[in-house]
């Protein structure tokens, strides 16, 4: 199972970090929310808890809970500016739809089990 991290969004982590004067890295995950399902949740990553996965890139750190790894297998974590908006985004391969406004959506049934 593997989550990628473009140049963009490590170099956003490691400033992030840095202004915030310490950290691991960025914690990702998943929660129930929205009219599509689930939704992406950041927050700094401290420490690494029981059952926690790494991922590295580019002299950054993404921590990701097990229990969301499989529903962001194979993704890619970028930092894109739209307009006025900056953001963290996914290309998530496991999505089957999302909602209008974009902020949920639903994973592909093999996932839901």
């Amino acid at each position: 199972m593997t989550i990628t991290v473009t140049e963009n969004a490590a170099k956003q982590i490691r400033n992030q970090l840095a202004k915030r004067g310490k950290g691991l890295g960025l914690r990702v995950g998943v929660k129930n929310v929205g009219c599509s399902g689930f939704a992406y949740t950041f927050d700094y990553a401290d420490e690494m808890h029981p059952g926690d996965r790494l991922f590295e890139a580019h002299d950054a750190k993404v921590v990701v809970d097990a229990a969301t790894v499989p529903l962001l297998d194979g993704s890619r974590l970028d930092f894109v500016k739209e307009g006025f908006k900056q953001v963290f985004k996914f290309d998530n391969p496991n999505v089957d739809s999302s909602c209008g406004c974009g902020e949920s959506f639903s994973v592909k049934e093999t996932l839901k089990a």
